[in-house]
């Protein structure tokens, strides 16, 4: 059975349990407060965990954005002289070199010939906020600074775009037993460009919302919530866009909502994913664009909630490599949170 497979299984097993879930919160909490996100490790993990070993791997999610918007936005992976460790020990992976079994696995990732200039515009500027991103906190790390690990941003047939977007939905599955031929190009259209930034933005604001918990340092903490806001704009940007073409493509909300649907099926037993689609409420219909929690707060995740997202991993158990991140993360938080 192939990982693709694997993921839609799961997803499909977890869907009605979720549902359930998603009532169950909303009859049982109504507006009361919720306390999620706020714990970003284990309480024996966070006694271990140092500053360092979290901007490491904020660094890590930085060289995996950086490099999707770099090569939508301008057809190149990031500068090589921003991926090495900051000892000069490791040599960082250079996106367009990265390779498993033979194969290149960015093969297609390639600048977006965008149709709205608006867009064209937005990842343009999201593309330098990443790299800044990557820049700052290798030079907050030092000589710390982890080296970029191997990353899948193309889209082969069992690529971390293609499985994803497999398990969502949005392409054909091949019958089992025979190879996977279908393809979710994250560069074709301004849409198809969207929604793997809708994948990537989302995510990014729960990390560094989970994240900032167990930062000790105060210019860390403060660098951390700069971050965040940024993210939190970039994640705007995506979902605006994304829900203005919805308005002559209501389709496009649905897509977001069975993307959001997987990540909720992989990240753990906690039902706070959301897509963008409409709310009917006392007060008529409302947008989603904000997803938050009853209070209307930001919610977290933890690091192993991250990854099992970055990692797509279909397991119950965890895992340390997979995904967007083939052979892992590098530095010290890298095996996901067993996923039951």
């Amino acid at each position: 059975m192939t990982d693709s497979q694997d993921l839609i299984d799961v997803f499909d097993a977890r869907v009605q349990r979720r549902s359930d879930r998603r009532a169950l919160f909303t009859t049982i909490m109504g507006a009361a407060a919720v306390g999620t996100g706020l714990a970003f490790a284990s309480a024996a993990q966070a006694q271990t965990l140092t500053d360092a070993d979290i901007l490491n791997f904020a660094l890590n999610l930085e060289y995996l954005e950086s490099n999707f918007y770099y090569y939508a936005a301008f057809g190149t992976p990031i500068p090589a002289t921003s991926i090495n460790s900051g000892n000069g020990a490791t040599v960082g992976v250079p996106a367009n070199a990265a390779t498993s079994n033979g194969v290149l696995l960015n093969a297609g990732a390639r600048a977006v010939t965008f149709s709205d200039p608006g867009v064209q515009a937005y990842a343009r500027e999201i593309a330098a906020d990443e790299l800044n991103h990557v820049t700052f906190l290798r030079a907050a790390l030092g000589t710390a600074a982890v080296a970029q690990p191997v990353l899948d941003v193309g889209i082969t047939p069992t690529g971390a775009f293609s499985s994803a977007a497999r398990a969502a939905g949005l392409i054909s599955s091949a019958a089992a037993g025979v190879a996977q031929t279908s393809v979710f190009d994250a560069y074709a259209n301004d849409v198809n460009f969207l929604y793997g930034s809708f994948i990537f933005e989302d995510v990014g604001v729960t990390a560094y919302r989970g994240a900032s918990s167990l930062l000790t340092n105060k210019t860390y903490l403060d660098a951390a919530a700069g971050i965040l806001a940024v993210e939190a704009y970039h994640a705007a940007i995506v979902r605006t866009s994304l829900d203005q073409f919805a308005v002559a493509t209501p389709a496009i909300r649905a897509a977001t909502e069975a993307i959001s649907n997987v990540r909720d099926a992989v990240d753990g037993t906690s039902d706070d994913d959301q897509g963008i689609a409409q709310i009917a409420n006392a007060v008529g219909t409302v947008s989603n664009i904000v997803p938050t929690d009853p209070n209307g707060l930001a919610y977290g995740r933890t690091a192993g909630q991250v990854l099992n997202i970055v990692y797509l991993n279909s397991s119950l158990k965890s895992t340390a490599s997979g995904g967007f991140f083939p052979a892992g993360l590098n530095g010290t938080i890298k095996t996901s949170t067993a996923n039951s």
